[in-house]
């Protein structure tokens, strides 16, 4: 995943201004920081993840002057567009990204996170298949 956030890095880092009283290295490293740690959270909790463009941008949006805030927006909105999508065709396989297998995720009656494995293409088991998101709606 750190591919993704390394080229946000490497297109934005030249337009990073320094905070007050701070050096340039310094920012830039706190910039990156902010760019690795969603891009990890993307990947490892993509589920409960609802807004990554906007956290995102919320983060970083400081480094940089007004001049470069649409800029800025528009490249982070594309670079986690392609990560988002990356992490979905990962999930598909059933195996996270250290190599467990997936997990339902659904909650069991006592409040406990189902354990077993979702199906192929899917978030949930079998026995929580009725919850999935992606509902056909028929033509009338």
């Amino acid at each position: 995943m750190y591919q993704f956030s390394r080229s946000i890095y490497r297109e934005l880092s030249a337009s990073v201004v320094p905070t007050k009283g701070e050096d340039i290295s310094i920012t830039r490293q706190r910039f990156l920081r902010a760019c690795e740690c969603s891009m990890e959270r993307l990947a490892l909790d993509r589920h409960y993840f609802a807004r990554p463009t906007h956290t995102l941008f919320a983060d970083v949006r400081h480094f940089f002057p007004i001049a470069d805030q649409l800029r800025v927006y528009r490249l982070v909105a594309k670079h986690v567009e392609l990560a988002t999508e990356y992490v979905d065709t990962q999930l598909r396989t059933g195996v996270t990204f250290d190599g467990s297998p997936a997990c339902c995720h659904a909650s069991t009656r006592r409040g406990t996170p189902c354990q077993r494995v979702p199906l192929p293409g899917s978030k949930y088991c079998p026995s929580h298949k009725h919850l999935e998101e992606d509902f056909e709606v028929a033509a009338a």
